[in-house]
């Protein structure tokens, strides 16, 4: 049964992981493998991924006491993460996902969402009402990936 909590001490190398590999599995549809290894490193800073994640406060996504995915938003509407396991994609588990960070959004008066969202990930996203406001080039341990600024208004 799937289900939707807060982030937890304990959480941040399950959700490193699940990051990695999503990048590593899913995202090599639309970008290269250098720009996936860039994106999803080897070898990363495990203390300030630890920070990261923790003042990101994600939604985690569980299936049986598994990890299937996470996600957060930022009291100005902004969705930094948003990753489902690559084994779990197109179950509910994202819908899910979005679903809480639209009615916690709500609650605490945000009216306009919005994203840095992958080229994978931009269907998923439209078809929650999203649209693209720009198409912009970022740069990630050098190499240059294409994403796109995306809201929504509630």
């Amino acid at each position: 049964m799937l289900k939707i909590r807060k982030f937890q001490k304990g959480d941040e190398l399950a959700l490193w992981k699940l990051k990695y590999d999503t990048i590593r599995k899913i995202n090599t549809r639309d970008y290269t493998e250098e720009q996936t290894f860039a994106w999803a490193p080897d070898v990363f800073d495990a203390e300030n991924w630890a920070k990261k994640i923790k003042t990101m406060n994600p939604f985690v996504a569980e299936i049986d006491g598994n990890i299937v995915g996470y996600a957060d938003i930022q009291i100005d509407g902004y969705i930094d993460h948003f990753f489902c396991h690559f084994d779990y994609q197109g179950q509910g588990v994202g819908k899910a996902l979005m679903q809480a960070i639209f009615k916690n959004g709500q609650a605490k008066g945000i009216e306009r969402f919005y994203s840095h969202v992958s080229i994978t990930a931009s269907p998923f996203f439209e078809h929650f009402g999203f649209v693209v406001i720009k198409q912009q080039s970022v740069d990630i341990r050098g190499q240059v990936l294409t994403n796109f600024v995306m809201e929504k208004f509630i």
